[in-house]
């Protein structure tokens, strides 16, 4: 009897199914908040990001598109402990559960220092923070390439504080400096303005702001990214307490981004007073010569 009853139901096609249970998942959990670790990131070109969220017994596979993604205050990185906001679906095409990412907070300082040291100590094992990679400052550069956002107060201090010193060329390119799309940008700003001919010295960097803020200039392609340039970098991101792993691998650090002025030009007329110095103590000393030399001459 209980076989006749089974067989007596309409069957229902696979895509059915998982339309039925994806309007489950829908209505019975349209906004919740799920803690775990990032596993897996991957961010491809389309500006999607696509990982895991796992703790020690499960993981949930999730999707953050580029639309709330370049709305997030932080950049998501490999092993970071977050809480995010969204909503359960089923991934129809696969038939996989997954989470539609909205929002994306850090699950707490500690947790964001934790994953800031791991990666530290692994990037200096691999010797990327090490003196022998470090590069002299050019005394007088042709060009100075400038990686930092257009609209924030760092360009205008960083433009300002180096003409105030001398009348020194500056490229800028602009690129954001925090969320989820600054790490890009500034790998490709970096990558442009050292294949410049006339770059011969670059600041990177950024007003100042919250661990979450700056955390792009922590981030391991930046890292990596400023490492492999050919050009001496000037690393000035936010003020003089703010240490970040950009700091550690460019071949100089500025305490916040008009301190790096001094770094990269000399004084114009400090430079024309010492020229006038040395104008002076040559000609006085060419006038002594040629007095001796005449007084020679009378004798002979």
């Amino acid at each position: 009897m209980r076989l006749q009853d089974h067989q007596s139901r309409t069957v229902q096609t696979v895509t059915q199914v998982t339309r039925d249970v994806k309007s489950m998942l829908e209505q019975s959990f349209s906004g919740v908040w799920v803690e775990g670790e990032i596993f897996g990131l991957k961010t491809p070109r389309s500006g999607h990001s696509y990982f895991t969220l796992k703790d020690a017994q499960a993981q949930i596979s999730a999707v953050l598109f580029r639309g709330n993604a370049m709305r997030l205050r932080i950049a998501l990185q490999e092993g970071m402990s977050v809480q995010c906001f969204g909503r359960l679906t089923l991934y129809e095409a696969q038939g996989r559960f997954q989470m539609v990412v909205e929002q994306v907070r850090v699950s707490g300082d500690g947790a964001l220092l934790a994953a800031l040291e791991a990666l530290k100590r692994r990037l200096d094992q691999e010797g990327l923070f090490s003196a022998e990679h470090k590069q002299r400052l050019p005394f007088i550069p042709k060009a100075i390439g400038l990686v930092t956002s257009a609209t924030g107060a760092a360009v205008h201090d960083v433009i300002r504080s180096v003409h105030d010193r001398f009348p020194a060329p500056i490229l800028l390119y602009p690129s954001p400096v925090q969320g989820h799309e600054a790490p890009g940008g500034i790998v490709e700003a970096l990558e442009f303005l050292d294949q410049h001919p006339d770059v011969d010295v670059i600041i990177v960097g950024r007003g100042g702001g919250s661990l979450e803020d700056l955390w792009a200039f922590n981030t391991e392609p930046v890292v990596r990214a400023i490492h492999e340039c050919a050009t001496p970098i000037v690393s000035a991101v936010g003020h003089e307490v703010d240490v970040l792993l950009s700091d550690f691998v460019a071949d100089v650090r500025a305490p916040t981004p008009t301190g790096a002025a001094p770094l990269v030009v000399p004084i114009a007329q400090e430079l024309r007073d010492r020229l006038q110095r040395l104008e002076d103590r040559m000609g006085r000393a060419v006038s002594g010569i040629l007095e001796s030399n005449a007084q020679d001459l009378d004798r002979l």
